[in-house]
């Protein structure tokens, strides 16, 4: 049976996604459904549900500074931008592999929610 993660599988290259960057830990695609004119997931390849089941220490930073790198690379660093990690249902998270929103390229609102 396949793996039912969305995330794992794009890992695994079953399912296409617009890649923008695919180092040793992490992966980072364009979002299907963007939110902003810049919209970019940032995923560890190995499979962790979300925030609070994290238990390498480093991946979180490499997740950051490949958002950094990527606001840079998409132009929006000098403007501003946000980073977003959704934490179970209540906190937004619709997919079960832990993954980083890069949005950018419009002012953003506050309140986000």
């Amino acid at each position: 049976m396949a793996e039912p993660c969305i995330f794992c599988r794009i890992v695994r290259g079953e399912i296409p996604a617009q890649l923008l960057v695919n180092t040793t830990d992490c992966v980072a695609f364009r979002d299907l459904s963007p939110q902003a004119p810049v919209h970019i997931l940032i995923i560890p390849k190995k499979h962790v549900a979300s925030l609070d089941d994290v238990t390498d220490l480093e991946i979180a930073g490499k997740m950051t500074m490949l958002a950094v790198a990527l606001a840079r690379q998409e132009g929006i660093a000098a403007s501003g931008y946000r980073t977003v990690i959704n934490t179970g249902a209540d906190g937004g998270q619709s997919v079960f592999h832990l993954h980083l929103h890069l949005l950018g390229g419009r002012a953003m609102t506050w309140p986000p929610g």
